[in-house]
């Protein structure tokens, strides 16, 4: 059985099972109408619990964490708010695990907006339809909403979206008589020279590439026409092999290695890090990169004054199609504190939470906010950035390609100079199986 049909099995037997019993506080649709009418209409309070949410890496910083603990916990008298920090890698598979489970699932959880179709098509979230007009409705980032809905219904919203723009050093700029690159021509062009006149600088990168990040090489891929996978016939299939992907990924492998000094088999995790080392000129990060570079305790603020940003360009001129990447957010079907958890959706959702997510150089869920973000150079790169940005493929099963980590594998191997057509081809048999 491939991963797509064991997911799918595994989540499918879930809802199936929480249909026909319930949760375990018996908070099935026919128990909650049965005791309103107990009830004479009067609302009455969930019980007290511990509510669990899971937040994936450190998009989400600690100041906003503090404040939705301390916020959910004096809005539920007798509730506590325990935040737990996943990691991107290996996400797909622990949801697979915890979601199937009530004595193990969280509450609330956070998916890339890339993974959630995946599990809201096999009824590991809750219906969250109704909630709609309250937490935002049309202001919603559309996208996302889309991301999160099957068949007229909602089961994920917006969290938050991100797309990557280029972080650079002006001095370096500077010193190599190089302008701002306008066409991904000139981007490269200037990548290759910025690594050949810092090459008394070890492991030094004109542009920072680690081997396993193919989210920012998409925007190479995309950019030349290709793409990851296609639908034919109501089919997906890989099409990393086509001309105009392959255009794209050869690209990518001379980026690999003319301009990155990056490891071929590393990860874009804390990439303030070499950057802080001085051994990036260039990196294609997220906004909240911003703060992790302009952090006393893990950065380098004193470099602040030679970093400049802007928008990868495309071919055309205009702005490369980058991942538009970001979060959704949703509740677990299988969660035994359904109300409460509804509770935690709405403050997620509120105004006041958004809003810290746009102070944090990211794209708040609402369409409304985004004016937070502000006027400097940061928010018009970002707004440049999204303004091009692109999904990828919208096939049922994609977080199960993602969870294979048949791209890390693949951008691994193109990295380490491997035969790129080979490579895709190989590639793309293994991600037609499992969109299968």
């Amino acid at each position: 059985m491939t991963r797509a049909r064991m997911l799918g099995t595994a989540l499918a037997a879930t809802a199936l099972l929480l249909a026909a019993c319930g949760d375990e506080d018996g908070a099935t649709e026919d128990t909650a109408e049965g005791t309103a009418e107990d009830t004479a209409g009067e609302a009455q309070a969930p019980e007290p619990a511990e509510i669990r949410l899971w937040l994936n890496g450190g998009d989400t910083p600690d100041s906003m964490r503090e404040w939705l603990v301390d916020a959910f916990e004096e809005q539920n008298p007798g509730s506590t708010l325990a935040i737990e920090e996943q990691q991107w890698e290996g996400l797909v598979d622990r949801l697979t695990t915890s979601l199937g489970s009530t004595s193990e699932t969280p509450d609330v959880v956070e998916v890339g907006n890339t993974q959630a179709p995946t599990f809201t098509t096999v009824g590991a979230f809750s219906d969250i339809t109704d909630m709609l007009p309250d937490i935002g409705g049309d202001d919603l980032l559309p996208g996302f909403v889309e991301a999160g809905s099957v068949d007229g219904s909602t089961y994920a919203v917006p969290l938050y979206a991100g797309s990557a723009y280029v972080f650079y050093r002006t001095d370096l700029f500077e010193a190599s008589e190089l302008d701002v690159p306008t066409t991904m021509a000139e981007f490269v062009e200037a990548a290759v020279t910025l690594k050949e006149d810092n090459a008394d600088v070890e492991n030094f990168s004109g542009f920072w590439l680690p081997g396993q990040d193919w989210r920012d090489g998409a925007a190479f891929l995309w950019d030349a026409g290709g793409d990851f996978a296609v639908e034919e016939n109501g089919e997906w299939v890989g099409a990393l092999s086509r001309p105009e992907s392959q255009e794209g990924l050869k690209l990518v492998q001379k980026l690999f290695t003319e301009a990155s000094g990056a490891p071929r088999d590393g990860n874009e995790s804390e990439p303030h890090v070499p950057f802080c080392a001085g051994e990036v000129a260039m990196m294609l990060r997220p906004g909240w990169v911003r703060w992790s570079i302009d952090n006393e305790e893990i950065g380098c603020p004193e470099m602040m004054e030679n970093v400049g940003v802007f928008a990868l360009p495309g071919s055309d001129g205009t702005p490369a199609p980058v991942l538009l990447g970001g979060s959704n957010v949703a509740i677990s079907a299988a969660s035994p504190n359904q109300e409460l958890a509804k509770n935690l959706l709405e403050l997620i959702l509120s105004d006041d939470f958004q809003r810290q997510y746009a102070e944090n150089g990211l794209t708040p869920a609402k369409l409304s906010l985004a004016d937070g973000l502000g006027d400097d150079e940061y928010a018009a790169a970002t707004v440049e950035a999204v303004s091009n940005a692109k999904l990828t493929p919208a096939a049922a099963s994609w977080a199960v390609v993602e969870g294979s980590r048949v791209l890390e594998d693949l951008f691994v191997a193109i990295a380490g100079g491997g035969d790129v057509q080979q490579l895709a081809e190989a590639a793309d048999a293994a991600i037609t199986e499992q969109l299968r």
